[in-house]
């Protein structure tokens, strides 16, 4: 389902967006709208907007497109720069959000595995737990699925600056896997912060892998 189709005129490449200050505090994120880049994070932006330049060569440029957080803004901001695009142009949606950690968001992940033990997959990069008053990977699938059809019909390649759950979620939807049987949703395997993959066709290929040193990428989704 949602398939993109032409080798150069209708990929979409998805992008997650560099390490905040709550990645590297090892707390949880979720649907929190402004949690700025570190250092580190503006470095991986700049090394995937490099990348991406470099693959796209004099060719045309996607469609920019990002969730309505301040860190996703931050990153894409970076790589426009790169591509000679303008970040204005920009359009965001909720929908590309991350998940929605309800009464968790904000907190100390090793606080919540304290209170009532853990919370999180470090082997496959997945939550365990549905947080109180939060979303599930099959809530993040209908909402994906819903603008993947309202830009059904829009040709070009584009762009999406997106977070570590839901970019798999999309991932998965593209590529057809098979929906997760604990998750209720399609899986793409977890890609480091700062990574880039493009699908086309329904086949997935990673251009830029991030440097996936950081903290954050050995707690948590962002």
């Amino acid at each position: 389902m949602g398939r993109t189709g032409g080798e150069t005129g209708n990929r979409i490449f998805i992008a997650r967006h560099g390490e905040t200050v709550f990645n590297a505090a090892r707390r949880i994120q979720g649907g929190h709208i402004h949690t700025p880049l570190t250092r580190a994070g503006f470095a991986q932006a700049d090394a995937m907007g490099a990348a991406l330049a470099a693959y796209l060569g004099d060719g045309p440029r996607p469609a920019l497109w990002a969730s309505d957080t301040g860190r996703a803004l931050q990153t894409l901001a970076i790589i426009a720069e790169h591509l000679g695009q303008d970040w204005h142009q920009a359009r965001t949606d909720a929908r590309l959000g991350e998940i929605d950690m309800g009464a968790w968001g904000g907190r100390y992940y090793a606080d919540i595995a304290a209170e009532g033990g853990p919370i999180f997959d470090r082997g496959s990069g997945l939550f365990v737990r549905q947080a109180p008053g939060g979303e599930w990977y099959g809530d993040i699938a209908r909402r994906l699925r819903g603008w993947l059809d309202d830009t059904a019909q829009e040709c070009g390649d584009r762009l999406a600056i997106m977070h570590g759950i839901s970019g798999r979620v999309l991932r998965g939807l593209l590529t057809d896997i098979p929906v997760h049987p604990d998750h209720g949703a399609p899986l793409g395997d977890g890609l480091p912060q700062g990574s880039i993959s493009m699908i086309v066709d329904g086949r997935e290929t990673v251009i830029h892998t991030g440097d996936g040193h950081h903290t954050a990428d050995r707690q948590g989704p962002a």
